[in-house]
């Protein structure tokens, strides 16, 4: 059997775990999180909440790749824990739904950056009687998933290098932000603590919380990726001990910049203002927010922070989840050639190749928030899974080497779970249309799976 070589370290895995949650959540979401909320305690309240419930799960998640490092992160010890169905099941998943998804709108999001920076042509064209709009921009995504897949095709190095570079950038320019925001004085105090026009009305109780789950999916979106580090377990150095500390250490630092971001919109615009953006689909709050404080020259900076994090995060998404797709074909359960190694650049060209395809079909088939609230609502399932497989694995095997054990067992694992359960109960009641969508998907893959296992 074929294997990946290892060639990160330390640094270079903390570094991937931020880029692969550094993207367009943290600058956009805020706004449709105010509408729902219409409170800037709440709003923040859900991105802390958000940001410990990633933390539990990047936790568990870092028990779990200790202890079983190799390519395919959760396809590889899914298999140990439950059975070869069930982690197909989640393989599949990623690629219809989960990872290519957030490829396509993270790209998405990068040609509508670019857009506004640099006005595109503006056209549509029709097939069959469907309306195909914003054609300029979808062109511009698939494009940069095209240029990115081939810059992973040609090595690792070149892919991470790439990625810390720019995750350099992002920091700086996020602290600088943070500290331009809070010590302006276009800010108040007063914004933090003020209520929307609507605040109250009928938000109590089991709708609050309905409320707040349902914020917290876009909150999820900005956390999303901090899973990933584990699908390239093969290539990095000493996984045992890097996995997991890099699982933790990027999802803090991450957690933090996210709650000082926020805080900044909060303090610079009042809620109600950012709700008024929530009703224009092509503003972005950060931007918004930044004008105030720099003028054009904010609207400017925060959009081409916006083009570099969204180009980092696709990169960085694109690099670890086509080893997903390798540790599949590799089992006999995915297409054969995706299990190939490239002999020069030892990368797995073929399924970089398939992702990138499925992918650019993606960013063509949906908007944004589609792709993102299906995403959220089926990645859910299998980090619950994740967490699970935490309690199962401590009574069925005791004994097992662990390199990291998490920490509050076995609270952290259990409360994880519980969450993972009201996300998905409330999503499939409030947001049937994208869940049912999502699971759908998923569910095509079971006749693919009975046909490798019987051709395998």
């Amino acid at each position: 059997m074929q294997k990946l070589i290892p060639t990160l370290g330390l640094r270079s895995s903390i570094f991937l775990v931020i880029s692969l949650i550094l993207g367009s959540g943290v600058f956009k979401k805020v706004a449709m999180m105010s509408a729902t909320l219409q409170s800037p305690l709440l709003v923040l309240l859900c991105w802390i909440i958000a940001g410990i419930i990633s933390l539990a799960g990047a936790l568990c998640t870092a028990e779990m790749v200790g202890m079983f490092p190799n390519s395919g992160g959760e396809y590889y010890y899914f298999q140990k824990v439950y059975n070869r169905f069930f982690a197909f099941i989640y393989g599949w998943a990623n690629f219809v739904v989960l990872k290519t998804a957030a490829i396509a709108a993270l790209a998405y999001i990068f040609a509508q950056s670019f857009n506004s920076i640099f006005p595109l042509p503006v056209c549509s064209f029709s097939v069959g009687g469907l309306l195909i709009e914003n054609v300029s921009v979808k062109l511009l995504a698939s494009l940069l998933i095209i240029v990115l897949s081939y810059i992973n095709y040609r090595g690792i190095k070149h892919a991470e290098k790439l990625s810390r570079i720019m995750t350099i950038v992002m920091l700086f320019a996020a602290v600088v932000i943070i500290i331009a925001g809070l010590t302006s004085s276009a800010g108040s105090v007063n914004n933090l603590v003020t209520p929307g026009a609507h605040a109250g009305a009928g938000l109590n109780g089991w709708t609050l919380i309905k409320a707040i789950t349902l914020a917290s999916l876009g909150a999820f979106w900005g956390y999303e990726g901090w899973n990933c580090i584990g699908l390239i377990g093969e290539e990095i150095k000493d996984p045992k001990r890097n996995l997991p500390l890099s699982l933790g250490i990027g999802t803090l630092v991450i957690m933090a910049v996210y709650v000082l971001l926020n805080l900044v919109y909060l303090y610079i615009m009042p809620v109600d203002e950012l709700i008024k953006i929530s009703e224009h689909p092509n503003q972005i709050a950060a931007v918004e927010v930044m004008k105030i404080v720099w003028g054009k020259w904010g609207e400017l900076f925060v959009a081409l922070l916006i083009l570099v994090t969204t180009c980092n995060a696709t990169n960085s998404t694109i690099l670890t989840s086509a080893r997903i797709f390798y540790a599949m074909a590799r089992e006999g359960h995915f297409y054969k050639p995706a299990e190939t190694i490239h002999p020069v650049y030892q990368t797995p060209s073929v399924a970089l190749l398939l992702q990138a395809v499925w992918s650019v079909l993606l960013v063509w088939s949906g908007t944004f928030d589609q792709l993102t609230d299906m995403l959220i609502f089926s990645a859910f399932i299998f980090y619950g899974a994740t967490a699970l497989a935490v309690m199962l694995m401590r009574k069925r095997e005791p004994l097992q080497p662990r390199t990291y054990k998490v920490i509050g067992y076995p609270f952290t694992p259990f409360l994880f779970c519980a969450f993972c359960v009201l996300l998905i109960g409330v999503t499939l009641q409030s947001q049937p249309r994208e869940a049912l969508a999502g699971l759908g998907l998923i569910a095509m893959g079971i006749p693919f799976y009975l046909y490798w296992t019987r051709k395998k």
